[in-house]
């Protein structure tokens, strides 16, 4: 097998975003998770990343994701879903992993209720990509491209 450790992208989803598309569109959009992920991918692939996702409504699952990654993937983009806000076991797996990690969300958490302004994420993370809808995974790609490049 091929090494991917410097062009491989962990791109995780945490709960409820397997709902995109019908879950609150006002608030996320009409695109479904597929859509998401099909951009993306097209994104990385253009700069010569890989894509693997996955999507967990558990909290534990997401964290053996980020643990599997260690010493394999590049860079991990995520958006955790409600787990931003009390994920603090996904906080520390992620505090364990090497490489960036880009926090993503559709919609700005600053912008909406006040209980949606504090993440245990962002303390762990690169950088973060909010309120940007659907494009944010784009830019979260291009983001991981700078990061990887520049070191």
């Amino acid at each position: 097998m091929t090494n991917l450790k410097g062009r491989l992208v962990l791109l995780l989803s945490g709960p409820n975003l397997n709902l995109l598309g019908v879950r609150e569109p006002a608030i996320y959009g009409a695109d479904t998770l597929e859509d998401h992920v099909a951009a993306a991918s097209k994104a990385a692939a253009q700069l010569g990343l890989e894509v693997e996702h996955h999507q967990s409504n558990s909290e534990g699952a997401l964290i053996d994701h980020v643990h599997e990654a260690r010493g394999r993937a590049a860079a991990i983009v995520i958006n955790p879903g409600a787990l931003t806000h009390y994920g603090w076991s996904l906080h520390d797996a992620l505090r364990a992993f090497e490489g960036p990690i880009v926090e993503l969300h559709l919609s700005n958490p600053d912008a909406r209720e006040p209980w949606r302004r504090t993440s245990v994420i962002t303390p762990v993370a690169t950088g973060c990509i909010t309120g940007f809808g659907g494009h944010g995974y784009r830019l979260a790609m291009d983001a991981v491209a700078h990061l990887l490049r520049t070191g």
